[in-house]
């Protein structure tokens, strides 16, 4: 079986990556639509070697799609994919509009892949947080081993999760440096150039369609991490996060510690990570080997390394993390959820 696929948000940095990723796994799809905003719409984007013309994202363009990659901003999802659903499509969504929605599965298919075949209430699969992508796919086999009592996370996430203009902020910055040092640094305390900003997304009270925050301390990003991660792996996991921006092009990594309920030592959870899906082991640090944001860049897997005990107490392991946050963090693990779903179509009837 093949089927018809609609990208929407084409012309975007998740949905060229959605575009090349549907070519380079073969995707059965019989055709590829490409949408957007109607600003876009007539720009060309590539797939397969043609050239595929933009097509204005409005309800009737996903007459007769059966499969929807969103990626297009949440207030074009709210409005778009229940209207997709009701043509009969099923949308998996990058965004955060519908993540916690209690209808809505939230799926890593590494971690909990029985929700994507499960009845779908909406017509709608959401794609998590990049930065909570990776370090599920870490964190579940641990938690399977030895029980998680508690996780601390400092994520050092690159400025690709921003948006392209956030990645041509941070090029035309260090050349403005490169041409005048004296007068490039320093000058923005919120310039993302030789900086390390501790804030992603917004300080907020609350945010309509996701909830209150721990008292506006905390930011949507960090509370994305611990309500997701407790989602997604269904079972409460006391977690709590500091999200970094840094002046790397692409990739994020994730210094975590965590408390086990068993006793865990680096070798045994060296064996168990080695074992799991999506996951490469690289730690050997007096080699000078252990993951990179170069290493990680444009790759699938989710790399884990500095595999070490916590001196402190027989029940705690520290780790570092680092994915592609727009491969693995967006649109790999998007059509990851897809190519399972319509594997399950194929041998169940559409």
């Amino acid at each position: 079986m093949r089927f018809r696929v609609a990208v929407l948000g084409a012309t975007g940095m998740v949905g060229r990556t959605f575009l090349r990723l549907l070519e380079e796994r073969s995707f059965p799809a019989a055709d590829v639509v490409a949408l957007a905003s109607a600003r876009s719409a007539g720009r060309e984007v590539t797939f397969a070697g043609d050239m595929l013309r933009v097509i204005a994202a409005t309800p009737d363009a996903f007459d007769g799609i059966d499969l929807v990659l969103s990626s297009a901003g949440g207030s074009v999802s709210r409005a778009l994919l229940p209207a997709a659903a009701e043509r009969g499509a099923v949308s998996v969504d990058n965004t955060s509009a519908f993540r916690m929605d209690p209808e809505v599965p939230l799926v890593v298919p590494e971690v909990n892949a029985h929700r994507i075949i499960e009845p779908l209430t909406r017509g709608i699969i959401a794609n998590p947080n990049c930065s909570t992508i990776q370090l599920v796919v870490a964190l579940k086999p641990l938690h399977d081993a030895f029980g998680l009592r508690r996780v601390l996370v400092s994520t050092y996430q690159s400025v690709s999760g921003a948006g392209q203009g956030a990645v041509d902020e941070l090029v035309d910055s260090l050349r403005a440096y490169a041409d005048d040092p004296g007068a490039h640094i320093g000058a923005d305390e919120r310039s993302i150039a030789f900086n390390a900003v501790p804030q992603i997304d917004t300080f907020a009270a609350d945010a309509p369609g996701l909830g209150p925050f721990e008292g506006g301390a905390e930011t949507r990003e960090e509370w994305k991490m611990r309500v997701e991660t407790s989602k997604i792996m269904e079972v409460e996991i006391p977690l709590h996060a500091t999200c970094v921006r840094v002046p790397v092009a692409a990739t994020h990594g994730e210094s975590v510690w965590l408390e086990t309920e068993r006793p865990i030592d680096p070798d045994a959870a060296r064996e168990v990570l080695r074992a799991a899906p999506g996951l490469e082991v690289l730690d050997d640090p007096t080699a000078g080997v252990y993951p990179t944001a170069v290493q990680a860049a444009g790759r699938d897997p989710v790399y884990v390394g500095r595999i070490r005990r916590d001196p402190t107490t027989p029940h705690g392991l520290a780790l570092w993390i680092v994915a592609d946050n727009i491969r693995k963090g967006a649109a790999l693990n998007a059509v990851q959820i897809a190519e399972r779903l319509v594997g399950h179509w194929a041998a169940n009837g559409r």
